[in-house]
């Protein structure tokens, strides 16, 4: 999907399969009701976040963009406490595929995911927002708001979760700075290239960018 995205050849009609596909699949998926995807795990995560990212503070992260994400997710998790317990409550919280981004998605005869994490229950057990919130993200990433917000729309839509919507910037937040922080750990490679690492830079800083953007409402 991210080459079709490239060639211009990802449609919205496209994106409203792939919604459907994503209903079914976590329709189907086990609903876990304790242990993953709470406020604690949430808590959890972002905090993780923060601490494995304070070595690049003023190389790929701005300081003042450092506080002010760390403090939106902060401030949003303990105003949105019932929220998240609630979800959890409702079903919400699947067995997910735990890393859906376009170069996980194949558009063949019919739509192939793949690449699942297998290896994490922690971040695979999680809120179907994050799942839907994390391809959202690639979307924007990639300079394609709107074909982000067809897939969200068609999501919603499809599934009657219109909650999700109130929790998709905290979660596009979280997940841009996740990659943000992937991208970040490549610069201590000593196997990567000056040239290569120079690309990985940029891409931290613009991943860490787009998650300032969603902390301040998009």
């Amino acid at each position: 999907m991210d080459r079709l995205l490239q060639r211009d050849q990802v449609s919205p009609q496209m994106l409203e399969r792939l919604a459907k596909r994503l209903v079914e699949f976590h329709r189907r998926a086990r609903a876990v009701s304790s242990g993953f995807g709470d406020l604690k795990t949430c808590r959890l995560d972002t905090e993780e976040n923060f601490a494995q990212t304070q070595k690049y503070v003023g190389l790929t992260l701005p300081p003042e963009t450092y506080e002010h994400i760390k403090n939106y997710a902060r401030s949003f998790l303990e105003k949105n406490a019932l929220l998240f317990e609630r979800r959890v409550r409702e079903g919400r919280v699947r067995d997910c595929h735990g890393d859906l981004h376009l170069a996980h998605i194949c558009f063949t005869d019919g739509i192939c995911i793949f690449d699942c994490i297998e290896f994490n229950e922690r971040f695979r057990y999680l809120d179907v927002a994050s799942e839907i919130a994390f391809l959202a993200m690639d979307l924007d990433y990639h300079g394609r708001p709107d074909l982000s917000h067809h897939f969200v729309q068609s999501y919603v839509n499809l599934s009657g979760d219109r909650e999700l919507e109130e929790l998709l910037d905290f979660y596009k937040c979280y997940r841009a700075y996740v990659r943000g922080k992937v991208e970040s750990f490549k610069l201590d490679d000593p196997h990567i290239s000056e040239e290569e690492k120079a690309k990985v830079l940029g891409m931290a800083k613009g991943y860490f960018e787009l998650a300032q953007s969603y902390a301040r409402g998009g």
